[in-house]
């Protein structure tokens, strides 16, 4: 087995983690830094696991693991969340240590006996419970739907250290540990990639959550994916509120496919209307941009503009398929603008209208539905309609 070298974050608190560096696709968001899946194993008079890896990852988990202690002493395993890439290697690892018991919620619980069919040895826990390992006493905090059912936070105040699991993931695959080690820049533009593919509705909840945090002594944030967060703790802990809280920038966001380039026209002519003003405006074509990019611009974008030509009656497939993720992730407090063009039917416009809606989106300015190719007035109009738009955004 190959030997790899053991990270201790805290006097004697050890990441033993595994880091997928080729992954591109994590179910259906591009992770294009790769990532981790982050466990830290606690020495204590009770030898504590905390989340383990993907399964693909555990020869490698153990590796670090057998660089600390022989496996088999491991007294307990304390799975925050259920979802595979960080309870994978629950039943692999117990294999080594088949008395050690598993710590969980009840919907924890739940979860890991449909994942895996196994009679495990569990302690249920809820908000508030404690466990006493030696010198540290861990303390469990449930966070419903951030981002599943049985999610829980483990806090150990000793150490000033909180395992939050997903909270204040990101996704980046690096030898590097902790925040320092990075420019601030990149690991905000992973965080809020990750929360908005992942978290964005779940922002109530997240308020909620932060209420508790906010309440609790730390100076470390371990999460299970991505870097370690230290110095820049406040920085995170901001932008989270402001995510939760539907805080947008004044700024807008063009989201279009085109079949013969009318409705990239219109795209175009209504970004050079809004650039003619001061307000900052990206332009995206589903074609060249993954959708799971798209929505991190929309996480901070206060006006979204989405077009797409009739095909069949219809949008775009491409535009549709978009739409449906963007309405699982349900941004809230959106200005919203509609626009496209057709032979025949026009269909597209109306329905994308129907779902903007449905999010209760602000529509204040009637859509552009353009037959064929547009003409130079047609086009002058789209032109002044983004000006328009931008006049409402200001006021708004």
């Amino acid at each position: 087995m190959i030997q790899l070298n053991k990270i201790e974050i805290k006097k004697d608190i050890y990441w033993v983690g595994g880091i997928d560096w080729q992954i591109r696709n994590f179910h259906g968001y591009s992770t294009n830094r790769g990532t981790t899946y982050n466990a830290y194993l606690i020495i204590d008079k009770k030898i504590t696991l905390v989340d383990t890896v993907k399964h693909y990852l555990f020869d490698e988990m153990l590796s670090r693991i057998k660089e600390i202690i022989d496996p088999s002493k491991i007294d307990y395993i304390v799975s925050n969340h259920v979802e595979m890439d960080h309870s994978g290697s629950i039943i692999k690892i117990l294999e080594y240590c088949p008395n050690a018991t598993v710590i969980t919620s009840t919907r924890g619980e739940k979860g890991l006996k449909r994942h895996y069919k196994k009679d495990l040895k569990f302690k249920v826990v809820k908000s508030g419970d404690t466990l006493n390992i030696g010198k540290r006493i861990l303390n469990f905090v449930e966070i419903p739907m951030i981002h599943w059912p049985d999610s829980m936070v483990t806090y150990i105040p000793s150490d000033k250290l909180l395992l939050p699991n997903d909270a204040f993931g990101q996704h980046i695959a690096s030898s590097e540990r902790f925040d320092k080690d990075f420019d601030w820049g990149i690991l905000k533009e992973e965080a809020a990639k990750y929360y908005a593919n992942i978290v964005m509705p779940y922002g109530s909840q997240v308020e909620k959550a932060l209420d508790v945090i906010g309440k609790l002594d730390i100076d470390m944030i371990a999460p299970s994916h991505g870097i370690i967060w230290q110095s820049l703790i406040p920085n995170i802990l901001k932008e989270y509120k402001k995510w939760a809280n539907n805080q947008t920038e004044k700024k807008a966001l063009i989201i279009y496919d085109s079949m013969w380039g009318s409705t990239e026209k219109i795209a175009y002519l209504l970004q050079e209307g809004i650039e003619e003003t001061d307000i900052p405006v990206t332009l995206r074509n589903i074609k060249n941009t993954h959708i799971s990019d798209i929505i991190t611009d929309v996480l901070t974008s206060k006006m979204i503009l989405i077009g797409s030509p009739t095909l069949n009656n219809t949008m775009l497939p491409s535009v549709g398929g978009f739409l449906t993720y963007l309405k699982g992730l349900r941004p809230k407090d959106r200005i919203g603008f509609v626009f496209g063009s057709y032979g025949w039917g026009g269909q597209a416009v109306g329905e994308i209208e129907k779902i903007l809606k449905d999010l209760s989106w602000d529509m204040p300015i009637e859509s552009i539905n353009l037959n064929y190719i547009p003409d130079k007035d047609e086009l002058m109009n789209v032109k002044n309609v983004g000006k328009k738009l931008v006049k409402y955004l200001k006021e708004n």
